[in-house]
């Protein structure tokens, strides 16, 4: 039987911002959604950016162990759930050699097609764009279901789940919208954090090496009062915001 084999975009070695502790970071190739504010367009093409195998991975993160051993691996992308045969393999041979794992998704991808790469992870960092469909729609190109069906999974199996919020000024940046969500989260027993993540430009270039039109040039980052303030609606719902 042929290893399996993932499309990568790219590997940071030593991340401490995507999951606890210091991880090993795969951020794996393709992505469905188009989302205005995505610092990494980069990774929206499939079948592309350098092949691994598993092993490949697996003895390449083995040279970091020391310094990921209270941390671990996420997996990243792109949508990783893409990948889900390769993503699920991954997290299997990391069990293997005691590394924790995360996975970071956008839940674009339907329950159906990634269950199996689910149910290998340890924690899920669930990016909800927007608990409003329509207005996750306009931002992504794709509404919010499958996200919140994956969510309804999470509290079914029990397993731990970090929210990431992204908080675009004129978009996101909606005080009724995030009471809406909060309330909506506070029902589910799996979330230990919420991520709430300033919007920015730092990718803003590569849209434009790539000749693709940067909608929110004019689009400033959200005020630090703004950021704490949406945090507070959180943890008024006694969910833990960061």
């Amino acid at each position: 039987m042929k290893e399996p084999e993932g499309y990568v975009h790219s590997i940071e070695t030593l991340g401490t911002l995507d999951g606890p502790g210091i991880r090993y970071i795969i951020f794996l190739q393709g992505c469905p959604l188009r989302c205005k504010f995505c610092h990494n367009p980069d990774t929206w093409k499939t079948n592309s950016g350098k092949k691994y195998t598993v092993n490949e991975l697996i003895e390449d993160m083995l040279k970091y162990r020391s310094f990921i051993k209270k941390g671990g691996m996420t997996l990243s992308g792109g949508e990783p759930l893409l990948q889900a045969d390769f993503a699920a393999a991954l997290f299997k041979e990391c069990k293997k050699h005691g590394i924790h794992t995360a996975l970071d998704t956008s839940g674009a991808i339907p329950l159906k097609v990634c269950k199996h790469a689910i149910d290998e992870v340890d924690l899920v960092l669930l990016d909800i764009k927007s608990i409003d469909d329509m207005k996750c729609r306009d931002l992504t190109g794709k509404g919010n279901e499958d996200a919140l069906n994956l969510l309804d999974y999470l509290e079914k199996t029990g397993k731990e789940v970090w929210i990431r919020h992204v908080v675009v000024p004129g978009i996101t940046e909606n005080y009724e919208d995030i009471e809406k969500m909060a309330r909506y989260l506070s029902k589910y027993t799996v979330i230990s954090r919420v991520d709430v993540l300033p919007f920015h430009k730092m990718g803003e270039y590569k849209w434009e090496q790539l000749g693709l039109k940067y909608e929110l040039g004019d689009t400033q980052p959200p005020e630090k009062e703004s950021i704490e303030k949406i945090k507070s609606i959180f943890r008024g719902y006694k969910l833990n915001a960061v």
